[in-house]
């Protein structure tokens, strides 16, 4: 049989801009059976939206269960250990979560940070077994210095701004427009850039992609609305533009 080369699972990691990633964090609006629904109301979305990935962050343990009313939404673990299959526990390996359906997974996110070494480490396991990686950044300098990590995502989040509704595509452009100069300059052109923190809504989108971000990460926005399909659709709507 012939092997697999580098080139060609390096290819599969790709997921086509803009994207949409919804986190649903620990949020009881976005675990078990809640999680499933929402999945699915992503996936509703999705259809009418064939130009835009659409990702979807849930929980570990709920990562097989949406897995199964999903088609078009890719799925994304929210952390991975830099470990692989094994004696390790109370880690999660990425070869677990690609398992059950996962194609990527968020890293250093601001509520679960991990040292740099470990950024590092984990995203090289992840390329070894074909794991797409959205590491997060707080700041434009941790934006350079992750961005040279080679992470095939880099989500540009300031802590100070997450689940405020403050979107830093409007408080912040500067810094965000300087951030993703740094993860294009220092990733060299191979690391996608994204934005996070306080998005809302579809003008919170539109800015972050009229400032260079090829795609938003979003959470309790969505997570938490009483219409997560109206809200999905205004911004996936202002991402395909």
């Amino acid at each position: 049989m012939m092997m697999e080369s580098k080139a060609d699972t390096t290819d599969k990691l790709k997921l086509n801009p803009p994207i949409l990633l919804i986190n649903f964090k620990a949020y009881p609006q976005g675990t078990g059976e809640n999680a499933v629904k929402l999945a699915e109301i992503v996936e509703d979305v999705s259809n009418s939206f064939k130009d835009v990935t659409f990702v979807i962050a849930p929980q570990t343990i709920d990562l097989r269960l949406v897995n199964k009313v999903v088609k078009n939404t890719k799925i994304f673990a929210q952390h991975v250990d830099p470990v692989h299959l094994g004696a390790f526990t109370g880690s999660t390996p990425p070869e677990l979560v690609k398992k059950v359906g996962a194609v990527g997974t968020l890293l250093n996110h601001s509520e679960r940070r991990v040292a740099h070494e470990i950024i590092k480490k984990t995203i090289e396991i992840n390329k070894e077994v074909g794991l797409i990686t959205c590491a997060c950044a707080g700041s434009p300098e941790e934006s350079g210095k992750i961005a040279q990590y080679y992470p095939e995502f880099l989500a540009f989040e300031p802590p100070e701004l997450i689940g405020t509704g403050i979107s830093v595509s409007k408080a912040k452009p500067e810094v965000l427009k300087k951030s993703i100069e740094n993860i294009l300059a220092k990733g060299n052109g191979k690391v996608i850039p994204l934005c996070g923190a306080g998005i809302s809504n579809g003008d919170d989108v539109a800015k972050a992609i009229e400032l260079g971000a090829k795609g938003v990460l979003v959470a309790s926005a969505v997570v938490k609305s009483k219409d997560p399909y109206s809200i999905l659709h205004e911004m996936a709507e202002a991402a395909s533009v």
